[in-house]
Order: structure tokens, then sequence, then C-alpha cells
């Protein structure tokens, strides 16, 4: 991700780099073969001169031309470097090759990763979604080359996971994906053989088609289930070739598969990786944590479980509070701390959850700079908020009045079944309310120590935290 309040570890060239052999600067002036990546297992084969100091900014000249994104819609991708480990956007003044150089000392300072993996690990520069661009303007694209684009990288999110959705999304972004792959004139028993020779995991996300059955239930073949899934599949299908007299336009189905992304609030996210406290089921139990994604784009910030693929936490800007802290002792972990409303028997309380990730710096700094310009977009020309945002907007003072946007009481959380939807009761949080003279804890039904150290002022000015807290 971009961290803009974050720099970058300075280039280090000499010989106590950690990255291995370089190149010498002579090799670097002439010309070298660079593949940039996109979604879809595709690439540009560019030959680049001065690969050693060329920018994003050049290099995004040079690969707009190859892959003809027309000028309106150049500020709709970015350059990213991309790893299983880390996935950083790069902005216009950066160097991919001398970033690339330094990957080894980003992958120390932001993820948890062991020694080995650290050394195996490499990164691909990618050309894919800028985070930043707005989905209004998204929606105004029209240009088929850069709506594939789109498509591609959407439909990898939804496949992985990455985007958690509902059967009626997945099945129907399903059904768009095999008529944009295979056309729309397809009938039952050609439709029935593609499906069976490129798998159910081509057009369904991977945990919906393979299942939690087990050894047992995959070795049994196609199970009632999956071929449920594939007559669901086969019906989306049918809808779309018969929806209209002629056959929909690629452009039609593009449009429309990513359109029904747009109704997932993640959709365009900056995504990190962390863990939360699990729930304390008893007292005596230890406390342990949870994988999380978490999801950062223009609109708020969204935590998701990483493995079982649903939201456990969704909150506009308006309706949250943020800071992150260093550790302070050997053992402790970098913390992003999300502030919001909740209740707790009836008594509305402000709840605290403690995301641990070395990449929480990045996170807090990228949150600042979605709020900064969402406030500097509210303050001119509204009409670029979408539809979906501005009807969940707070009142005037609410959004980016300061640094973490508090001001008044924010909306309460809906708990609903959808795994787009929140779920606040399942997530460890410090409850306590704030009288305007002090900060009072409100101890849980269930017994468990949510701070490991005193939080002071100056590690969360957010919610203000004093000497005198209870620790629970």
């Amino acid at each position: 991700m971009e961290g803009d309040e974050c720099s970058f570890p300075p280039d280090s060239s000499d010989d106590h780099s950690q990255r291995g052999s370089v190149a010498s600067s002579a090799t670097l002036s002439r010309a070298q073969d660079v593949l940039i990546y996109l979604f879809g297992e595709s690439a540009v084969h560019l030959s680049v001169e001065g690969l050693g100091s060329v920018t994003v900014q050049e290099l995004g000249r040079i690969v707009r031309e190859a892959l003809h994104i027309p000028e309106s819609a150049q500020d709709a991708f970015a350059f990213w470097l991309s790893s299983p480990l880390l996935e950083l956007q790069l902005k216009a003044r950066h160097q991919p090759y001398k970033l690339c150089r330094q990957w080894q000392d980003l992958l120390y300072r932001f993820t948890e990763a062991s020694e080995e993996d650290i050394s195996q690990d490499e990164p691909c520069l990618q050309y894919r979604r800028n985070v930043f661009y707005p989905k209004s303007k998204e929606l105004q694209i029209e240009d088929e080359g850069v709506l594939r684009l789109l498509y591609e990288e959407a439909r990898s999110n939804i496949l992985t996971g990455r985007y958690p959705c509902d059967p009626e999304h997945w099945t129907g972004l399903g059904a768009l994906s095999l008529a944009l792959d295979e056309g729309t004139g397809l009938d039952s028993q050609k439709l029935t053989t593609t499906i069976k020779e490129k798998k159910l995991s081509s057009f369904l996300p991977a945990h919906v088609a393979m299942g939690s059955g087990g050894l047992f239930s995959t070795l049994r073949g196609k199970s009632s289930r999956q071929a449920g899934l594939e007559q669901n599949l086969l019906e989306e299908y049918r809808k779309i070739s018969t929806s209209a007299g002629n056959p929909p336009e690629p452009t039609q189905l593009l449009h429309q598969y990513l359109n029904t992304c747009h109704t997932l609030p993640y959709y365009g996210c900056g995504f990190f990786f962390g863990e939360i406290d699990k729930p304390v089921q008893g007292l005596l139990q230890r406390i342990k944590r949870k994988a999380v994604n978490v999801g950062i784009c223009l609109e708020g910030v969204y935590v998701m479980d990483a493995k079982e693929k649903h939201v456990l936490l969704g909150l506009r800007f308006s309706e949250l509070s943020w800071d992150h802290s260093y550790p302070e002792e050997e053992g402790d972990s970098h913390i992003l701390w999300l502030e919001f409303d909740g209740e707790e028997d009836g008594t509305p309380v402000n709840k605290l959850l403690k995301i641990y990730s070395k990449q929480a710096e990045l996170m807090s700094g990228f949150i600042e700079f979605c709020v900064e310009l969402r406030s500097a977009s509210e303050g001119g020309a509204s009409a670029e908020t979408d539809g979906e945002v501005s009807l969940s907007r707070q009142p005037d003072g609410q959004d980016g009045s300061n640094k973490n946007g508090r001001g008044g009481r924010r909306g309460m959380l809906r708990r609903q079944s959808s795994v787009v939807c929140s779920r606040v009761h399942s997530l460890n949080t410090i409850s306590y309310v704030d009288n305007g003279k002090e900060i009072k804890r409100l101890k849980p039904k269930r017994a468990a120590s949510f701070f490991t150290r005193q939080a002071s002022a100056s590690t969360y000015s957010a919610v203000q935290v004093t000497e005198s807290l209870e620790q629970g």
C-alpha cells in the first residue's frame, strides 16, 4: 500500500545491502527487458533504457501506450510491488528498481515473515487498479480494454475470497464470467462440459467451490452440493443469454460485472494483514488471535476473517476514530486501534478494537490520507462522491472535522446474516464510556484482559486514555 505518512527505508547501494548482487550502472544504462504483470495471467513485455533510475511516472506512460489506455482513464491504474508477503502501491516519484533492491528491508519492517521466507520472497511489478480512483469515475468508463483490466482484477478478488460476497452475488458474477469467457450462445450440454473442464473454481470463489467437507468428501467426486452449484450457475447463465433479443455486447457484461462488485462496500480496497484477539470462552482460557485482512478504501475500513471469508467489522470514516501505537517493550506488537460506537447491556458505549500488525503504521497513514482526500472532495465538488456513500453520510462536522474524524455520536452498526455485514458481537473489544470528564472502563460479561500494557495519551490521543484507566 502507499505509505503516505511512512517513509520507505533509504536506498542502500553499498556492500551492506541485504539484497544480492546488483547489476552495474553500465548494464542498467542499456535497454533492459521488463515484465509488467496484469491480472488474468498476462503481462506487458517492455524494453526500458535506464532501468535503474526510471520512475513510475515514466514507466506509466510507456505502459499506457502499450495497452492503449485512453487519457480519460489514465488515473484508474497504478503500479504495485506485490508478493504473497506484502503489497505496496507506488507513487509517481518512486523508482521500482530501487524499491525491489530494498524489498527485504521492507519485509523486515512491515511483516512478521520468517528470515527464510523473506530471503526467498521476490516481488513482481503489477499494473492494477489505483485504490484512490473513485468508483463514480469508474462507472463512466466505456473503453473495453480498460473495463477488461478492471474486470480481471475484480474477478481475481472474488474467486480468492478477498471480496466476500453472498450466494446471489457470486452465482451471478460466475455466470457473467462464463458468458464473457465462452459467449452467450452455449447450449446446456456444452455448458456442462465447459464447467467440468474448467472446474467450478474458475467461476465461483474457491472456498465455495471446494467446500469444507474434508478429504473423504473430496474423494467421493462431485457431491450433491457441487451439483447444486453447477445447476445454479447454469440457470444464471441462461438468464443472461435470454434476457434480451440480441446477445449482450462484451462491454455490457463487463459493466454488469463491475456494477455488481460496486455494491460491495470494500470494492477497490487496498489490503493489509493483521491479527485480532479471539473472544475468550472461559476464565482459564488463554487469549488467542485470529488472522484478518484489513481493507481500506476511500469510503472506510473493513476487517475481514481471513479464514471464514466474511466481514467482522465495517466502518465508514464518519463512524470511527483511529490511531496506531508502536511497541514499548520487546515482545509487544504494533497496533492499529479502531474506535467506534456500540452497546453493552443496552448502554451506549465506545468500543476499541486492537489490530496487531507490523503494517499498523501504513494503515494509519493510509486512513488519514483517504480522509483528507474525502474532505477535499466533499469541500469542493460533492458530486464526485458515490451515491451509496452519500446515503450513509453523517451530518456536517462529523466526517473529517479533525485528524481522527471525531465529533458527535456516530451511527450504530447493524448486525445481519450477510457475509458483507459486520459481526460486532463476535469481536473481542474494549468497551468504555466517556462522560466528558473521565473514561470509565466497563467490565465485560466474560472475564478477559484487553490491555497487555497501559496505553498512554501520547500513543492513543483519539480516546484520551488516562493513567486511572481500570485494567480489567
